[in-house]
């Protein structure tokens, strides 16, 4: 059952990619989140193909599955999607330090949020488990941090409608986002109140929002906001 789940992410995930690069601008400004959100899928896609043959699941001696093409997969493509929201916040402006330092901050803590949860996945004491989900919590809450506190700033220093974009981008991976260790807690490789099958399903339906639906989401906001902004800017240059 879990191969056949993992079959329909795959071809989601595929479908999700093509779409979202057949339908995206592919015209600066917006060319790069085009190809940033089209490779999210692309990578996701990989994964379950992986997952559907089996490939790099750990079945351990509780009989609980660790997937470790997941873990992968979220390595990379999570750090995409926060590329994607950093370049927002910074829209064309900023030097290249300080959106290479808040890049390298906000990657890095991405992550450890990531390698640590695997590592809790992995332990067999009780006590090291919780101590390193807890650690990857609070890795969570520092990119939520740099997400909403200095990013957001920088975001609205580039104009309302553009603050606004990101603002209602980080909202909604921060709500998805925040279902991942939720389902974590809950499932085999927590406390096992829900079945395996269960949190295949879940963490599949999760993924395809937070990749695919995000990505036209994203796209659709940041484009709106861009014309809004070229609007306001041609009215003041009417008016001069």
């Amino acid at each position: 059952m879990d191969g056949m789940v993992f079959l329909i992410g795959f071809t989601i995930m595929s479908l999700g990619s093509l779409a979202i690069y057949a339908t995206g601008s592919k015209e600066p400004p917006s060319r790069h989140h085009t190809l940033l959100h089209a490779s999210v899928p692309f990578i996701a896609a990989t994964a379950y193909l992986a997952m559907a043959f089996g490939i790099g699941t750990l079945v351990k001696l509780d009989g609980s599955a660790t997937y470790l093409a997941r873990y992968l997969d979220w390595s990379v493509t999570t750090p995409i999607l926060l590329a994607g929201l950093v370049l927002v916040a910074f829209h064309e402006r900023g030097s290249t330090g300080e959106v290479g330092g808040y890049l390298t901050a906000i990657i890095v803590l991405d992550v450890l949020m990531i390698v640590t949860g695997l590592i809790s996945s992995l332990a067999i004491v009780p006590v090291g488990k919780w101590v390193w989900y807890l650690w990857s919590c609070v890795a969570f809450a520092g990119v939520l941090y740099l997400l909403w506190v200095p990013l957001r700033a920088r975001a609205f220093e580039r104009g309302q409608a553009l603050g606004s974009a990101y603002v209602k981008n980080v909202g909604f991976l921060t709500v998805i986002w925040f279902l991942y260790p939720i389902v974590f807690l809950v499932g085999p490789e927590g406390l096992k109140i829900v079945t395996d099958l269960t949190t295949v399903w879940a963490i599949l339906i999760m993924d395809v929002v937070a990749k695919v639906v995000y990505a036209f989401y994203a796209a659709n906001n940041v484009e709106k906001a861009l014309r809004e902004r070229g609007s306001g800017y041609e009215h003041d240059r009417v008016h001069a």
